[in-house]
Protein backbone atom coordinates (compact mmCIF):
# COMPACT_ATOMS: atom_id res chain seq x y z
CA UNK A 1 0.00 0.00 0.00
CA UNK A 2 1.42 3.35 -1.01
CA UNK A 3 1.18 6.61 0.94
CA UNK A 4 0.82 10.14 -0.33
CA UNK A 5 3.44 12.67 0.70
CA UNK A 6 0.77 15.27 1.50
CA UNK A 7 -1.04 15.15 4.82
CA UNK A 8 -2.35 17.17 7.76
CA UNK A 9 -3.23 16.57 11.42
CA UNK A 10 -4.12 18.79 14.36
CA UNK A 11 -4.73 17.99 18.03
CA UNK A 12 -4.95 19.75 21.38
CA UNK A 13 -4.33 18.66 24.95
CA UNK A 14 -3.56 19.87 28.45
CA UNK A 15 -1.66 19.08 31.62
CA UNK A 16 -2.32 21.68 34.34
CA UNK A 17 -1.26 24.40 34.29
CA UNK A 18 -0.38 24.01 30.58
CA UNK A 19 -2.49 23.57 27.46
CA UNK A 20 -1.27 23.11 23.91
CA UNK A 21 -2.12 22.66 20.25
CA UNK A 22 -0.36 20.58 17.58
CA UNK A 23 -0.31 21.14 13.82
CA UNK A 24 1.47 18.69 11.51
CA UNK A 25 1.46 19.11 7.73
CA UNK A 26 3.50 17.87 4.76
CA UNK A 27 3.84 18.53 1.03
CA UNK A 28 5.81 16.86 -1.73
CA UNK A 29 9.60 16.81 -1.58
CA UNK A 30 12.53 14.96 -3.12
CA UNK A 31 13.78 13.82 0.27
CA UNK A 32 12.81 14.17 3.93
CA UNK A 33 12.94 17.77 5.16
CA UNK A 34 11.79 18.24 8.77
CA UNK A 35 10.94 21.68 10.11
CA UNK A 36 10.07 21.57 13.81
CA UNK A 37 8.89 24.63 15.72
CA UNK A 38 8.42 23.82 19.42
CA UNK A 39 9.23 25.65 22.71
CA UNK A 40 12.92 25.31 23.48
CA UNK A 41 12.39 25.41 27.27
CA UNK A 42 10.88 21.91 27.34
CA UNK A 43 13.80 19.47 27.83
CA UNK A 44 14.35 16.78 25.17
CA UNK A 45 11.15 17.61 23.29
CA UNK A 46 12.55 18.56 19.88
CA UNK A 47 14.97 15.63 19.77
CA UNK A 48 12.18 13.18 20.65
CA UNK A 49 9.81 14.62 18.06
CA UNK A 50 12.48 14.56 15.36
CA UNK A 51 13.20 10.89 16.07
CA UNK A 52 9.49 10.02 15.94
CA UNK A 53 8.99 11.86 12.65
CA UNK A 54 12.06 10.30 11.07
CA UNK A 55 10.73 6.85 11.98
CA UNK A 56 7.17 7.55 10.80
CA UNK A 57 7.77 9.56 7.62
CA UNK A 58 10.17 8.64 4.82
CA UNK A 59 9.80 11.48 2.33
CA UNK A 60 8.32 14.97 2.00
CA UNK A 61 8.64 18.51 3.34
CA UNK A 62 7.21 18.14 6.84
CA UNK A 63 6.35 21.03 9.17
CA UNK A 64 5.48 20.46 12.82
CA UNK A 65 4.27 23.29 15.04
CA UNK A 66 3.45 23.20 18.76
CA UNK A 67 2.02 26.11 20.75
CA UNK A 68 2.08 25.76 24.56
CA UNK A 69 0.16 28.10 26.88
CA UNK A 70 0.43 28.37 30.66
CA UNK A 71 -2.63 29.20 32.72
CA UNK A 72 -1.93 32.15 34.97
CA UNK A 73 -3.08 31.66 38.56
CA UNK A 74 -2.98 33.78 41.71
CA UNK A 75 -1.46 30.95 43.70
CA UNK A 76 -1.83 30.57 47.49
CA UNK A 77 -0.89 32.93 50.33
CA UNK A 78 1.22 31.88 53.31
CA UNK A 79 2.30 33.71 56.47
CA UNK A 80 6.02 34.30 56.80
CA UNK A 81 6.35 33.28 60.44
CA UNK A 82 9.78 34.80 60.83
CA UNK A 83 8.72 38.13 59.37
CA UNK A 84 5.52 38.13 61.45
CA UNK A 85 7.52 37.64 64.63
CA UNK A 86 9.84 40.47 63.69
CA UNK A 87 6.90 42.79 62.96
CA UNK A 88 5.09 41.91 66.21
CA UNK A 89 8.27 42.46 68.25
CA UNK A 90 8.72 45.82 66.59
CA UNK A 91 5.11 46.80 67.30
CA UNK A 92 5.52 45.75 70.97
CA UNK A 93 8.59 47.92 71.38
CA UNK A 94 6.86 50.84 69.72
CA UNK A 95 3.81 50.56 71.94
CA UNK A 96 5.98 50.25 75.08
CA UNK A 97 7.98 53.33 74.13
CA UNK A 98 4.78 55.26 73.44
CA UNK A 99 3.39 54.36 76.86
CA UNK A 100 6.62 55.49 78.55
CA UNK A 101 6.34 58.76 76.70
CA UNK A 102 2.66 59.17 77.58
CA UNK A 103 1.62 58.90 73.98
CA UNK A 104 -1.64 57.16 73.27
CA UNK A 105 -1.65 54.83 70.24
CA UNK A 106 -4.62 53.24 68.53
CA UNK A 107 -4.74 49.46 68.97
CA UNK A 108 -3.08 47.51 66.15
CA UNK A 109 -5.39 45.54 63.85
CA UNK A 110 -4.66 42.29 62.11
CA UNK A 111 -5.48 43.92 58.77
CA UNK A 112 -2.75 46.48 59.44
CA UNK A 113 -0.23 43.78 60.20
CA UNK A 114 -0.90 41.56 57.14
CA UNK A 115 -0.39 44.51 54.80
CA UNK A 116 3.14 45.01 56.07
CA UNK A 117 5.85 43.90 53.67
CA UNK A 118 6.90 40.30 53.94
CA UNK A 119 4.20 39.11 56.35
CA UNK A 120 2.09 37.46 53.63
CA UNK A 121 3.80 35.75 50.69
CA UNK A 122 2.34 34.35 47.48
CA UNK A 123 3.39 30.77 46.82
CA UNK A 124 4.73 29.94 43.35
CA UNK A 125 4.41 26.37 42.08
CA UNK A 126 7.43 25.18 40.14
CA UNK A 127 6.54 23.72 36.74
CA UNK A 128 7.52 20.10 36.10
CA UNK A 129 8.83 20.52 32.55
CA UNK A 130 10.06 16.94 32.36
CA UNK A 131 6.55 15.63 33.03
CA UNK A 132 5.23 18.07 30.43
CA UNK A 133 7.73 16.80 27.85
CA UNK A 134 6.74 13.19 28.60
CA UNK A 135 3.04 13.99 28.15
CA UNK A 136 3.65 15.83 24.89
CA UNK A 137 5.76 13.03 23.41
CA UNK A 138 3.12 10.46 24.41
CA UNK A 139 0.36 12.47 22.76
CA UNK A 140 2.40 13.03 19.60
CA UNK A 141 2.01 9.34 18.75
CA UNK A 142 -1.70 10.01 18.17
CA UNK A 143 -0.94 13.11 16.10
CA UNK A 144 1.43 11.15 13.89
CA UNK A 145 -1.07 8.30 13.59
CA UNK A 146 -3.81 10.70 12.37
CA UNK A 147 -1.34 12.28 9.97
CA UNK A 148 -0.32 8.95 8.45
CA UNK A 149 -3.94 7.77 8.29
CA UNK A 150 -4.72 10.72 6.02
CA UNK A 151 -1.68 9.98 3.86
CA UNK A 152 -2.69 6.32 3.57
CA UNK A 153 -6.21 7.33 2.54
CA UNK A 154 -4.89 9.69 -0.12
CA UNK A 155 -2.42 7.01 -1.19
CA UNK A 156 -5.25 4.54 -1.80
CA UNK A 157 -6.96 7.01 -4.15
CA UNK A 158 -3.63 7.78 -5.80
CA UNK A 159 -2.93 4.07 -6.33
CA UNK A 160 -6.18 3.73 -8.28
CA UNK A 161 -5.11 6.54 -10.60
CA UNK A 162 -1.66 5.03 -11.09
CA UNK A 163 -3.02 1.57 -11.88
CA UNK A 164 -5.45 3.02 -14.42
CA UNK A 165 -2.60 4.86 -16.17
CA UNK A 166 -0.45 1.73 -16.16
CA UNK A 167 -3.33 -0.15 -17.78
CA UNK A 168 -3.46 2.52 -20.49
CA UNK A 169 0.28 2.16 -21.08
CA UNK A 170 -0.08 -1.62 -21.27
CA UNK A 171 -2.90 -1.34 -23.84
CA UNK A 172 -0.99 1.19 -25.95
CA UNK A 173 2.12 -1.01 -25.81
CA UNK A 174 0.11 -3.99 -27.09
CA UNK A 175 -1.32 -1.82 -29.86
CA UNK A 176 2.18 -0.66 -30.81
CA UNK A 177 3.36 -4.27 -30.97
CA UNK A 178 0.49 -5.19 -33.33
CA UNK A 179 1.13 -2.16 -35.53
CA UNK A 180 4.83 -2.98 -35.64
CA UNK A 181 4.02 -6.50 -36.91
CA UNK A 182 1.84 -5.10 -39.69
CA UNK A 183 4.42 -2.45 -40.49
CA UNK A 184 7.19 -5.03 -40.71
CA UNK A 185 5.33 -7.00 -43.39
CA UNK A 186 4.64 -3.85 -45.39
CA UNK A 187 8.21 -2.62 -44.99
CA UNK A 188 9.62 -5.99 -46.06
CA UNK A 189 7.57 -5.98 -49.29
CA UNK A 190 8.51 -2.36 -50.01
CA UNK A 191 12.19 -3.10 -49.47
CA UNK A 192 12.01 -6.10 -51.81
CA UNK A 193 10.55 -4.01 -54.63
CA UNK A 194 13.05 -1.19 -54.10
CA UNK A 195 15.92 -3.65 -53.94
CA UNK A 196 14.83 -5.25 -57.23
CA UNK A 197 14.90 -1.85 -58.93
CA UNK A 198 18.33 -1.10 -57.51
CA UNK A 199 19.76 -4.44 -58.63
CA UNK A 200 18.41 -3.89 -62.15
CA UNK A 201 20.17 -0.53 -62.47
CA UNK A 202 23.49 -1.05 -60.69
CA UNK A 203 26.34 -3.36 -61.51
CA UNK A 204 29.31 -4.34 -59.38
CA UNK A 205 27.66 -4.04 -55.95
CA UNK A 206 28.59 -6.85 -53.64
CA UNK A 207 25.55 -8.81 -52.41
CA UNK A 208 27.04 -9.11 -48.92
CA UNK A 209 27.26 -5.35 -48.60
CA UNK A 210 23.67 -4.93 -49.70
CA UNK A 211 22.60 -7.56 -47.17
CA UNK A 212 24.51 -5.80 -44.39
CA UNK A 213 22.91 -2.44 -45.22
CA UNK A 214 19.46 -3.98 -45.28
CA UNK A 215 20.10 -5.67 -41.94
CA UNK A 216 21.20 -2.34 -40.45
CA UNK A 217 18.04 -0.64 -41.71
CA UNK A 218 15.93 -3.42 -40.24
CA UNK A 219 17.66 -3.17 -36.84
CA UNK A 220 17.19 0.59 -36.73
CA UNK A 221 13.47 0.21 -37.40
CA UNK A 222 12.90 -2.72 -35.04
CA UNK A 223 11.02 -1.76 -31.83
CA UNK A 224 10.88 -5.23 -30.29
CA UNK A 225 13.25 -4.29 -27.47
CA UNK A 226 11.32 -1.12 -26.69
CA UNK A 227 8.06 -3.07 -26.54
CA UNK A 228 9.61 -5.70 -24.27
CA UNK A 229 11.04 -3.06 -21.94
CA UNK A 230 7.73 -1.21 -21.71
CA UNK A 231 6.00 -4.45 -20.75
CA UNK A 232 8.68 -5.12 -18.13
CA UNK A 233 8.41 -1.57 -16.73
CA UNK A 234 4.63 -1.90 -16.35
CA UNK A 235 5.11 -5.17 -14.44
CA UNK A 236 7.78 -3.60 -12.22
CA UNK A 237 5.57 -0.61 -11.42
CA UNK A 238 2.62 -2.84 -10.54
CA UNK A 239 4.85 -4.92 -8.27
CA UNK A 240 5.98 -1.77 -6.46
CA UNK A 241 2.38 -0.67 -5.95
CA UNK A 242 1.53 -4.08 -4.49
CA UNK A 243 4.44 -4.01 -2.03
CA UNK A 244 4.92 -2.29 1.33
CA UNK A 245 7.04 0.66 2.29
CA UNK A 246 8.06 3.86 0.49
CA UNK A 247 8.36 3.34 -3.28
CA UNK A 248 8.24 6.90 -4.62
CA UNK A 249 11.93 7.09 -5.55
CA UNK A 250 11.83 3.75 -7.39
CA UNK A 251 8.70 4.74 -9.28
CA UNK A 252 10.30 8.06 -10.18
CA UNK A 253 13.28 6.21 -11.67
CA UNK A 254 10.92 3.94 -13.63
CA UNK A 255 9.26 7.02 -15.14
CA UNK A 256 12.58 7.97 -16.72
CA UNK A 257 12.84 4.50 -18.23
CA UNK A 258 9.24 4.63 -19.51
CA UNK A 259 9.90 7.95 -21.18
CA UNK A 260 13.14 6.76 -22.76
CA UNK A 261 11.45 3.76 -24.40
CA UNK A 262 8.53 5.86 -25.67
CA UNK A 263 10.91 8.39 -27.21
CA UNK A 264 12.88 5.65 -28.96
CA UNK A 265 9.68 4.03 -30.23
CA UNK A 266 8.56 7.33 -31.77
CA UNK A 267 11.97 7.82 -33.37
CA UNK A 268 11.83 4.37 -34.97
CA UNK A 269 8.15 4.45 -35.94
CA UNK A 270 8.38 5.34 -39.66
CA UNK A 271 4.63 4.84 -39.70
CA UNK A 272 1.84 7.32 -38.96
CA UNK A 273 -0.24 4.90 -36.89
CA UNK A 274 2.76 3.79 -34.85
CA UNK A 275 3.78 7.41 -34.35
CA UNK A 276 0.27 8.20 -33.10
CA UNK A 277 0.46 5.39 -30.55
CA UNK A 278 3.96 6.48 -29.50
CA UNK A 279 2.77 10.04 -28.87
CA UNK A 280 -0.21 8.72 -26.89
CA UNK A 281 2.22 6.66 -24.82
CA UNK A 282 4.33 9.74 -24.10
CA UNK A 283 1.23 11.67 -22.97
CA UNK A 284 0.08 8.95 -20.55
CA UNK A 285 3.62 8.44 -19.23
CA UNK A 286 3.88 12.17 -18.55
CA UNK A 287 0.58 12.06 -16.62
CA UNK A 288 1.86 9.04 -14.69
CA UNK A 289 5.10 10.84 -13.86
CA UNK A 290 3.17 13.81 -12.44
CA UNK A 291 1.15 11.52 -10.17
CA UNK A 292 4.25 9.62 -9.02
CA UNK A 293 5.63 12.91 -7.64
CA UNK A 294 2.98 12.58 -4.89
CA UNK A 295 4.08 9.11 -3.74
CA UNK A 296 6.16 8.77 -0.59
Amino acid sequence: MIRSMTGFAAKSGSLAPHSWGWELRAVNGKGLDLRIRVPDWIPGLEAGLRAALSAGVARGNVTLGLRVNREESSGGLTVNESQLTTVLDALGRIEAAAMDAGVSLAPSKATDIVTMRGVLEQTVTEDDNEALAKALLAEFDAVLSDFNAMRISEGAALEGVLRDQLSQISALTAEAAALAQARNAQTEELMRRNLARVMDNLDGIEPDRIAAELALIAVKADITEEIDRLVAHVAAAEALLAGDGPVGRKLDFLMQEFNREANTLCAKAQNSDLTRVGLALKAVIDQLREQVQNVE
